[in-house]
């Protein structure tokens, strides 16, 4: 095993399918307080659509479609993201579903929490590990 500090400001990805847009930006703009406590990493729409509507400073990405995916699992993958927040649709399908399952499984495979729904992003945020650094055991494949 090998340990990555996660340190108490978080690095956050936010990524949501268009179906899903509405309910990650009502999210954002309900947690826009202690989000504002955390590096904000997105992919494109969905970051412009999230600074936009709340003034959180967010880091944008390409569109999920065009490689935001894959960005952002290649920050997973460097140890600069500490938690996923993707909003997907579950019951639209996807024309770049490859991306999307690759940065779920990169997401695990680093060890990183994964919040799918609105409800597991609420206890994620809620959680009292959010504000503190955290050792993330990660097993040498």
């Amino acid at each position: 095993m090998i340990n990555i500090e996660s340190p108490a400001t978080k690095r956050i990805a936010l990524v949501a399918h268009d179906n899903m847009k509405r309910e990650m930006l009502e999210w954002a703009a309900e947690h826009k307080e202690e989000l504002k406590r955390h590096t904000l990493i997105a992919t494109g729409s969905t970051g412009k659509l999230i600074a936009d509507s709340t003034g959180l400073t967010i880091e944008r990405m390409r569109s999920g479609p065009l490689g935001g995916d894959q960005q952002i699992g290649a920050r997973i993958s460097e140890a600069g993201i500490d938690i996923l927040l993707f909003f997907w649709d579950p019951l639209e399908p996807q024309p770049h579903d490859p991306d999307i399952r690759a940065l779920l499984r990169i997401a695990v495979v680093w060890n990183i929490p994964v919040a799918c729904n609105r409800a597991s992003a609420d206890f994620i945020l809620s959680s009292p590990l959010i504000g503190a650094t955290y050792q993330r055991r990660v097993p040498k494949y």
